[in-house]
């Protein structure tokens, strides 16, 4: 019914002409409104293909190619090392070194996993700075640590044999002066590829000499 202009509705009342007017009809379905949205799929959103994606160790750092070429060249004192994997930040290696240097020293009868770190620590400090002056390029704190953890390899051969036998005769001091000699001379080798140090090996192996020394020392004694 109409009344004065406007249209009366028993449900809603007294409707204005304009309102009615503007009323659209819903073309949509109950529960199926009409999408505004269309949401990105995963596959656009994160690449083309999950192919393409590198792998989780890859993300990591741990490249278990690089790690084996490092203990390789570590295990072989004449063998040329490779600069451009050598200047690495790898740190899987160098722990899973220290951890079996520390078990054979638990399997002696000496618990010194704290002497082990703290050492480490406190030498890979001295060495960081000490590169950064003697270098002109440079070297990162990870790199150093790297190193002179791959090259922490020969001293778990040192702990393994005191687990068996007695290092505090002459044989045990022939044989730790030979291990501390192989450590610095591989990790100074390492250095010097890999930071472009010619004719400053026996520089760089004092020191490193130094640190390795006080490894064979807890090993020893």
């Amino acid at each position: 019914r109409q009344y004065g202009g406007y249209e009366y509705s028993q449900q809603s009342g007294f409707v204005p002409p304009d309102m009615m007017q503007q009323q659209q009809p819903y073309t949509g379905q109950i529960y199926q409104p009409t999408p505004t949205y269309t949401p990105t799929s995963a596959q656009s959103f994160y690449g083309s293909n999950f192919e393409d994606e590198p792998p989780l160790l890859e993300e990591l750092g741990i490249n278990f190619d690089h790690i084996w070429q490092k203990t390789l060249t570590v295990l072989h004192p004449l063998k040329v090392a490779d600069g451009s994997i050598m200047n690495e930040t790898d740190l899987a290696g160098p722990m899973v070194f220290c951890l079996a240097f520390g078990a054979t020293l638990l399997l002696a009868g000496k618990i010194q996993f704290g002497y082990v770190y703290g050492i480490s620590a406190i030498g890979c400090v001295g060495m960081f700075c000490l590169l950064n002056l003697m270098s002109m390029t440079g070297v990162s704190f990870g790199c150093v640590a790297s190193v002179l953890g791959y090259c922490l390899l020969p001293m778990i051969l040192l702990s393994s044999f005191a687990i068996v036998f007695s290092l505090q005769g002459m044989t045990g001091i022939i044989l730790t002066a030979g291990i501390i000699g192989w450590c610095s001379f591989s990790a100074s080798k390492i250095f010097i590829s890999a930071l472009a140090m010619e004719g400053q090996q026996l520089l760089v192996a004092y020191p490193c000499a130094l640190l390795y020394g006080v490894f064979a020392l807890i090993s020893v004694f």
